[in-house]
């Protein structure tokens, strides 16, 4: 155990703890908009970088890393995908999706904005949303969660159950405590401290292996380094991006910023941020090839090869990133998860009366149950790798929001009908795919993805249409300047 490494690590939860604690003793009078959507007054920055660092979780510190330094740079493509995926849901989403939500009745979740998106009193599409919110989220979480384990165990030889049960009991304090406001706060922070981790380490590492001082010297499988691969790769890389447009926990920023002058300036933050994110998680994985030769365990490529280069406080300094990374994701998967359940089944099919005050109490109760069956998946030895549960969270969030979120802000003519044809069919072809066809090498979110968009379409068409009261309403978001 490295005792300055475990200090800074303890003073890093420290800090968490305190913001959660900052807007929870601001909290006195807020209501539920203020609890799960910092009643839309977020800034550019904040808005941003919560956004980004709470798509970037443990993965692209340990899962991305570690797929290019066992695979090569084949796997770039997972990257590049990504990367247009986010860019083009700032610049086509991001503006349209705000103001479509105001006009939605001032929605504040994405199931109630789909409901109120097409003026309907039937709660089914709500219910659907929710239970996908929840089944998916938890074991999103639990990615998270098993990454703060891992990193306990290797740095500082915790046991990483042990190390598991204090990571969600930290998230879950300042996610109970603060709500959004706190979950965006601790994003921002941890989204710069990502940044600085994925610029020092890799570029020192280039640095010694360019001037000789790196001591190992790595063998490399055949093709390495070519980013020609198989069309399944290519897909299936390309595929990530898909996610972007469907999920909840990232485009609820969007509907967050104070307006539509700081949405574009987010934009810009926000783009870059990741791109720079991306390029340099690709980096670490190639150059940790390069820098530490085999390791046994790839997933801590980033790691070891950080704590080989810096001294202690300055290695724990970093090594605080991968918390940064886990918690910036897994708070905003439990808030979502709570604001899903809280604002779209507890109050309008149990408590039709919740006060603002029993609606934040029942969301609270939603982050610690979701947080406890999270960890229970993650310490089981079977729950698969960390870039696994984030790959079939993700999947099934893409494929069944993706579509039917772009066609309710670009098409006029998609139906309530269509909406619920296209979430379900998205989400099942997904999950159907991942259990059956998975030996096909294609990423299941792609298949999935434009299932759910056919069945949108398909259903509108046979459909009367949505009416002119909600073709209004679609007119009125596509002409405001909100």
């Amino acid at each position: 155990m490295n005792i300055a490494e475990l200090v800074v690590f303890i003073l890093y939860l420290i800090f968490m703890i305190g913001i959660g604690v900052f807007f929870f003793l601001r909290s006195k009078g807020a209501n539920e908009k203020d609890y799960f959507l910092g009643g839309r007054k977020m800034g550019a920055w904040v808005s941003a970088l919560s956004a980004g660092a709470s798509d970037m979780s443990a993965w692209v510190l340990m899962g991305l890393p570690a797929s290019v330094y066992a695979y090569g740079m084949g796997k770039t493509w997972i990257a590049i995908g990504l990367a247009i995926g986010y860019a083009l849901s700032w610049i086509f989403e991001a503006p349209r999706l705000r103001r479509f939500s105001i006009e939605a009745n001032d929605s504040i979740t994405i199931p109630q904005y789909l409901t109120n998106r097409f003026l309907s009193k039937s709660k089914a599409l709500q219910i659907i949303c929710a239970v996908i919110f929840i089944f998916a989220y938890t074991i999103y979480a639990a990615s998270s969660i098993k990454a703060c384990g891992t990193l306990f165990n290797t740095v500082i030889g915790l046991d990483a159950r042990l190390a598991m049960y204090i990571a969600a009991a930290i998230i879950i304090g300042y996610t109970f405590l603060g709500g959004f406001s706190a979950v965006c706060w601790t994003d921002f922070f941890q989204g710069l401290l990502m940044l600085a981790a994925l610029l020092i380490a890799p570029i020192f590492a280039l640095a010694l292996v360019k001037g000789g001082s790196a001591e190992t010297a790595a063998e490399f499988p055949a093709n390495y380094w070519s980013f020609n691969t198989s069309w399944q790769d290519i897909v299936s890389g390309l595929g990530w991006g898909l996610g972007y447009f469907g999920m909840p926990h990232i485009i609820i920023r969007f509907m967050s910023v104070k307006s539509q002058k700081d949405l574009r300036k987010s934009s810009v933050i926000g783009i870059s941020w990741t791109l720079i994110i991306l390029a340099m998680s690709v980096m670490a994985g190639a150059v940790g090839r390069v820098f530490m030769g085999e390791i046994t365990d790839s997933s801590t490529v980033f790691i070891q090869m950080t704590r080989k280069i810096f001294p202690a406080v300055i290695s724990g300094i970093l090594l605080s990133a991968i918390l940064a990374a886990s918690m910036s994701t897994a708070d905003s998967q439990l808030l979502a998860s709570a604001s899903a359940f809280a604002s779209d089944v507890y109050k309008p099919i149990f408590r039709k009366k919740a006060s603002d005050k029993e609606m934040l109490w029942a969301g609270r109760g939603v982050v610690c149950i979701i947080a406890v069956i999270a960890v229970l998946i993650a310490s089981n030895p079977n729950s698969g790798t960390i870039m696994g549960l984030v790959e079939n969270a993700w999947g099934v969030f893409g494929a069944a929001f993706g579509p039917v979120i772009l066609l309710s802000l670009f098409s006029k003519k998609l139906t309530y009908g269509g909406a619920v044809a296209g979430i379900v069919t998205g989400a099942l072809v997904d999950i159907l795919w991942l259990a059956f066809l998975s030996s096909t090498g294609v990423y299941e979110i792609v298949p999935g993805f434009f299932a759910g968009l056919n069945a949108a379409c398909f259903v509108s068409m046979l459909s009367s249409g949505p009416g002119r009261d909600v073709e209004a309403l679609f007119d009125r978001a596509s002409a405001s300047e909100l």
